[in-house]
């Protein structure tokens, strides 16, 4: 038993378990059916957890609405955390929307879409999907200080939006190959989208 096992105790362990499982359980409902069709007995429910666990956990519905979405910010922003390149943020964005796991991953993009009516969250997400441009627009060269700015930032604002719209239709429409395509079909034409809306 290392160190860290010795430490954690099964209880530690069984309610980090249930957080993850809320919030997986929440993403799912969030992203697809929207905050206000989701009650917390359909989180539960698809946690196979008791529906009082969300008020420990999270407070509320708002609360676990915004550690989801907090999530999903986090994880966008980790994918353009260190320098990289434009064919590698292509490879990350296809990643977002096909896997590893494809129950779940297109959820963190989509829920950056969905509203709940709560000012925290809203700035959440207006922060992150901005920030999330800006770095895009500086990872193609486009510093604030240049005349071009505007433009390059433009432009990673239309591919953050093809981002959501391919999420979108991939979710909820059988629009096909679209829907079915995986990361291998994606990455090709999402490097090439990058290139036509960021290249200098």
């Amino acid at each position: 038993m290392s160190d860290d096992d010795a430490h954690t105790s099964p209880r530690r362990r069984d309610a980090d378990g249930t957080r993850q499982l809320l919030l997986a359980a929440g993403r799912r409902r969030f992203a697809t059916e929207g905050y206000a069709a989701t009650t917390v007995r359909h989180i539960a429910d698809d946690a196979g957890v008791n529906v009082a666990l969300i008020n420990r956990y999270f407070t509320s519905k708002e609360g676990l609405f915004e550690a989801c979405l907090m999530g999903a910010a986090d994880e966008l922003e980790r994918s353009l955390a260190e320098e990289v390149t434009l064919d590698q943020v292509a490879a990350r964005m296809v990643q977002q929307m096909t896997g590893p796991d494809p129950a779940d991953r297109p959820n963190q993009l989509l829920l950056l879409m969905r509203t709940s009516g709560d000012e925290r969250a809203e700035l959440i997400r207006s922060r992150t999907l901005q920030s999330f441009a800006e770095r895009l627009a500086a990872i193609a060269g486009g510093r604030p200080e240049d005349a071009g700015h505007e433009r390059s930032l433009l432009g990673a604002q239309l591919v953050v939006a093809a981002a959501f719209g391919i999420s979108i239709v991939r979710t909820w429409t059988a629009m096909e190959p679209l829907t079915s395509a995986g990361a291998p079909e994606l990455a090709g034409p999402m490097r090439e989208l990058l290139s036509a809306l960021l290249a200098h």
